[in-house]
């Protein structure tokens, strides 16, 4: 578990970092907070000053890795030895894939990137909610998931998100140690057909996770949870956003339908041992 000393230095890094490279960092920041142990984040402090992260975040047999440096310090190889402080970990953990993930417009990760081989894999929008469209939502309801629903929550990230059943049941595990979030699942006239997650934090909403069960999508259903989310949320004062794979055609044309707009991007790269 990390401190709130260690949180509070992340956060101002952070912000450091984004304000001068004009940029939004990707820290998983619902998972930061709940971490198990300090095992996943690597840190190098100056004279009590954070200098440098690194943090590791696991999704089932999957690794992100992002971090970052104090732009004042630089090309001094720290984020290369808690990079390579990251990998060992990776290796004890026997994570089979390694992604590190990156704000599209920095250049500077780019070019560490790049000395160290890493190859460009795909890219993310994280869009915000500018306007909330009346959605008719009669037929639909969003529930807390209860025990009983871990089965068809497994089920659903199987078969939408095409991941192992080893995957899935990693992340079920650990999103329902986050605080601040809600597991709603999705009921069509009393039977199931999806989920969505629902974080809050500091004004904002992020909604995660959001699938529909193959054979029921096209129906129309996304559409109308999202409008009774962004309803819900946007009532209570939060801003809603989302992230979303670029190459997704048609999550991405979903969600410009009902009122979300692109305001940044993140870049994946995957990296070999």
């Amino acid at each position: 578990m990390l401190t709130k000393q260690q949180l509070q230095d992340i956060k101002k890094l952070q912000k450091e970092c984004e304000v001068h490279d004009d940029i939004q960092l990707k820290l998983n920041w619902s998972m930061l907070e709940n971490r198990d142990s300090d095992q996943l984040d690597f840190f190098y402090y100056e004279n009590d000053k954070l200098v440098a992260f690194l943090g590791l975040y696991p999704f089932g047999s999957t690794v992100e890795v992002c971090g970052m440096v104090n732009p004042s310090k630089r090309r001094k190889r720290h984020f290369h030895r808690l990079f390579q402080q990251g990998m060992e970990a990776v290796k004890q953990y026997k994570y089979n894939k390694i992604l590190l993930n990156t704000p599209a417009e920095s250049s500077a990760a780019k070019e560490f990137l790049f000395k160290i081989g890493a190859n460009y894999s795909f890219s993310e929008h994280q869009m915000v909610c500018q306007k909330s469209l009346v959605v008719p939502v009669e037929g639909i309801t969003l529930r807390q998931a209860k025990v009983d629903d871990v089965d068809m929550s497994i089920r659903i990230s199987i078969e939408a998100f095409g991941m192992t059943r080893e995957e899935a049941t990693s992340m079920e595990r650990s999103f329902h140690k986050e605080r601040q979030t809600d597991m709603l699942m999705i009921d069509v006239n009393g039977k199931t057909v999806g989920k969505i997650r629902v974080s809050r934090k500091e004004g904002e909403v992020w909604i995660y996770g959001f699938s529909i069960l193959p054979e029921h999508q096209g129906q129309g259903f996304g559409r109308k949870v999202l409008g009774q989310v962004i309803k819900e949320q946007s009532s209570a004062g939060y801003s809603v956003y989302l992230e979303v794979e670029t190459k997704n055609d048609q999550a991405l044309g979903l969600y410009k339908a009902v009122g979300f707009k692109v305001v940044h991007s993140q870049d994946y790269y995957t990296y070999l041992l």
